[in-house]
């Protein structure tokens, strides 16, 4: 393949991206800022924020907890965050005794307490280990999220907070993951810091 095949291969692929976002982003605006009102709401209260996905949900939940505890635009208060998908020895522990279904499940229930929020990533709304840890969250008493794609499936009724993104392909579902992790990484970092009005 020439570079110039590959540039428009490149050029092609850019638009359908971001034809994708146009058509579904528009439309999560409120989830994504009722969403970003509970964290603010949870972190205020002395709670925190768990964020728990597969693969490439898993690297932006790592990117999530990563954007809170350090910074994302502003100097500020370091906020209360972590991700369920960094520690090797944890998951693989509990995955080789207990099966991978139970990876989050089981650091939830040591980890998470009532009045936290766990924001979990699945792009098709079914891994089991999602649900499980979606479950298990209900049952400590947090506050339950879910990013998914367009049909969320058994995570839509686990889940008090729903952002599901209406694209077809799964790259796109991801692309548009990371635009809402970033949104509620910007709003709550405002609301923390003082620096966007209360109405």
């Amino acid at each position: 393949m020439t570079t110039a095949a590959l540039e428009a291969a490149a050029r092609a692929a850019l638009d359908d991206s971001l034809a994708a976002q146009r058509r579904c982003l528009p439309a999560l605006a409120p989830a994504v800022a009722a969403l970003a009102a509970a964290m603010v709401a949870v972190l205020r209260g002395g709670g925190k924020v768990v964020w728990l996905g597969n693969g490439g949900s898993a690297a932006q939940a790592q990117h999530g907890a990563a954007e809170l505890v350090g910074r994302f635009e502003r100097e500020r208060a370091a906020l209360a965050a972590l991700s369920l998908t960094v520690d090797t020895s944890i998951l693989t522990a509990v995955g080789n005794d207990y099966g991978y279904a139970e990876v989050f499940a089981r650091q939830v229930r040591a980890l998470v307490r009532r009045g936290d929020l766990v924001v979990a990533l699945s792009t098709s709304g079914r891994s089991p280990n999602v649900l499980q840890g979606l479950a298990a969250a209900r049952e400590v008493g947090a506050i339950t999220a879910g990013l998914t794609g367009a049909t969320p499936g058994p995570m839509a009724p686990l889940c008090d907070h729903l952002v599901a993104v209406d694209a077809a392909r799964v790259p796109h579902v991801q692309e548009a993951h990371m635009v809402v992790v970033h949104l509620l990484c910007g709003l709550v970092e405002g609301a923390m810091a003082g620096a966007l009005e209360e109405s």
